[in-house]
């Protein structure tokens, strides 16, 4: 059974950057991919960045190019979402997430384990 525990978040002020992890157990060799996903408050979960297990490929949403790095150490497991010239649109929980699928690296239904989220808040 897949695990994953986020850590990194909390409160910045607007142009500063926060460094979020995702530590993971239980993976497979279905692994194709971790992505991050963010939600903010009365919006719908959205698409943040996504990084190919094994390749390490990367996607990012438009809104985040530039600013956000996400990276892997398929070695221990654990991943990574560099943020920065944070503003506080960013504002939101964050979500590691792992592809087991071979669907799209945007959606949620291609991540088959979630893990609970860590907040990040951005002051203007």
């Amino acid at each position: 059974q897949v695990q994953l525990v986020e850590s990194g978040g909390g409160l910045v002020q607007a142009g500063g950057s926060l460094r979020l992890s995702c530590a993971a157990s239980g993976l497979t060799d279905s692994t194709y991919g971790m992505g991050w996903f963010r939600q903010a408050p009365g919006k719908e979960r959205e698409f943040v960045a996504h990084i190919m297990w094994n390749s390490g490929v990367t996607y990012y949403t438009d809104s985040v190019k530039r600013r956000f790095s996400i990276s892997r150490d398929n070695v221990k497991n654990m991943g990574n979402l560099q943020m920065t010239s944070l503003t506080p649109d960013d504002t939101a929980v964050y979500y590691c997430a792992i592809r087991t699928t071979f669907g799209a690296v945007d959606a949620d239904s291609s991540y088959t384990s979630w893990g609970q989220g860590t907040q990040v808040t951005v002051s203007p």
